[in-house]
This record gives C-alpha cells, structure tokens and sequence, in this order.
C-alpha cells in the first residue's frame, strides 16, 4: 500500500474541513429564509443542528476537531492553514456567522410569537 504524503493528507483534511463549513454556514444562512418562508420547524431542525456544532466547538476549546487533525501535516498557522476559505474570512468566521446565528435565532423567536 503506498502512502500518502502529508501534503496530499493535508490536502484532505482541508477538503473534508471546507465541507463541512459550507453545510453549516449554509444552515445558518438558511434559518431565516426558512423562517421567512415559514417554515419554523424546518427552521427549527437547522437551528438545532447548527447548536451541535456549537457544542462540538465549545468542548473543543472554541476550534474545530478537524484543526489539530491538519496541524500534524504542516507548520503552517496562518487562520485558514486547515480550510479551503480566505484568511478574512477564516479569521472572522466564528464572529460572522454567530452573529448571523444568534440573528437567525432572534428573528424566529420573533416568528414563533407573533
């Protein structure tokens, strides 16, 4: 079996990691459009997943489990060195897309109570 080289693994990693990131930015991006559509439990069910990950990166010290995974195959430490995005956006990525959760979240408690 031949192995892979690190910066093939590294390679996916990133893959796997920017994957990952789209679904879930996408969730979030997409609770209020739901909302607005009103479909509050479908809202709901994407609200809850996005939760999840916020748990996993609570217990993970605020980082992704897939980080460390790329840590081991390059000395690289620039904020996107494990995910396909642009630095700014890896950089801010935790600010921006919470803030748009917790938005997201507040506009379908407004939904549900009115």
């Amino acid at each position: 079996m031949m192995a892979v080289a690190h910066d093939q693994r590294l390679f996916l990693v990133k893959l796997l990691h920017t994957a990952v990131w789209v679904f879930f930015a996408g969730c979030v991006l997409a609770i209020p459009v739901l909302g607005w559509r009103g479909q509050l439990l479908e809202a709901g069910v994407l609200s809850g997943v996005v939760f999840l990950e916020v748990l996993v990166l609570v217990f993970n010290n605020w980082r992704c489990p897939l980080t460390p995974i790329a840590a081991q195959f390059t000395t690289d430490r620039r904020h996107n060195f494990d995910i396909f995005l642009p630095e700014w956006l890896a950089r801010y990525n935790k600010e921006i897309f919470g803030t748009l959760y917790v938005a997201g979240l507040v506009y379908l408690l407004y939904l549900w109570l009115r």
